[in-house]
């Protein structure tokens, strides 16, 4: 058995293609379709309500490019929409937040867990509930570190610049005895040289990316839902808007160029 859909994959920007990555590198005979609402990010300062209505349009549109299963590469979105479109979708659907949780527990000895994301992230509990969830005697310490997402966009990967932001940041987990670390955002694993050499290389980092493209592949393989083809697979990338750098930035976290990006509108849904 096998089955030549496309996977669909969608977040508020351009951080959900190092999700994307991930999956290409996992499953490169897959087709995918990306979707990024670039005309309506950021999802982190808009409330529950807006959040879970913009997924449920998004994921209209993908239903009908025939997607066989969606990927909520969106950590807001994750966090807020995803239980309603479980429940509403007939496709199966992987969120970014149970891999990261999944793969950290399984990583963490001290059963001392560090997670950084974005405010909203990180003020939302969402990856704390979820680790308390798979083990209550975890202790886990969280860190907002709002400028990574601007560090990663600008390619400041390393440098003095790069190494004070995320000692201002980071330093926190020194005395916290933490020996896992979930990047919580789907920005930061561009920025894992920088996160590694301030933490230490004791310490695991997380990419809830990877986790959910390992998650995946599991899936498909279970429920005999793999391409066939044994060529590479296309990506499809359709935004909202196209800002004015996003095929800079794009590549960058993609690994490739971006020559083909559709502009589509969600007015209808």
């Amino acid at each position: 058995m096998s089955d030549s859909r496309p996977i669909g994959i969608f977040d508020s920007g351009i951080g959900g293609l190092t999700v994307a990555r991930a999956i290409r590198r996992e499953l490169p005979r897959e087709d995918l379709i990306y979707f990024g609402d670039t005309a309506r990010l950021p999802y982190g300062t808009k409330s529950e309500q807006t959040v879970s209505r913009y997924a449920h349009q998004i994921a209209q549109f993908l239903l009908r490019r025939d997607v066989k299963v969606l990927v909520v590469a969106c950590n807001t979105a994750s966090a807020v929409a995803l239980p309603a479109l479980e429940k509403s979708l007939e496709i199966p659907v992987l969120g970014v937040i149970e891999p990261g949780v999944i793969g950290a527990v399984k990583a963490t000895k001290t059963n001392c867990i560090g997670v950084i994301g974005t405010v909203a992230t990180i003020e939302s509990n969402a990856y704390s509930q979820a680790l308390h969830e798979q083990n209550h005697v975890l202790e886990v310490v969280s860190v907002a570190c709002p400028l990574f997402v601007p560090l990663a966009e600008e390619g400041l990967l390393d440098g003095s610049i790069a190494e004070a932001i995320a000692h201002r940041y980071l330093d926190t987990f020194g005395s916290a005895g933490i020996d896992t670390l979930i990047l919580g955002c789907t920005h930061y694993p561009y920025l894992t040289p920088v996160i590694e050499k301030v933490v230490g290389r004791r310490i695991a980092l997380v990419d809830s990316g990877s986790e959910t493209a390992h998650i995946l592949t599991n899936l498909l393989q279970e429920k005999q839902m793999t391409a066939k083809d044994s060529s590479e697979g296309r990506l499809t990338v359709l935004l909202t808007d196209l800002p004015r750098r996003f095929r800079e930035v794009g590549a960058r976290f993609l690994g490739q160029p971006l020559d083909d990006i559709g502009l589509v509108s969600l007015a209808h849904d």
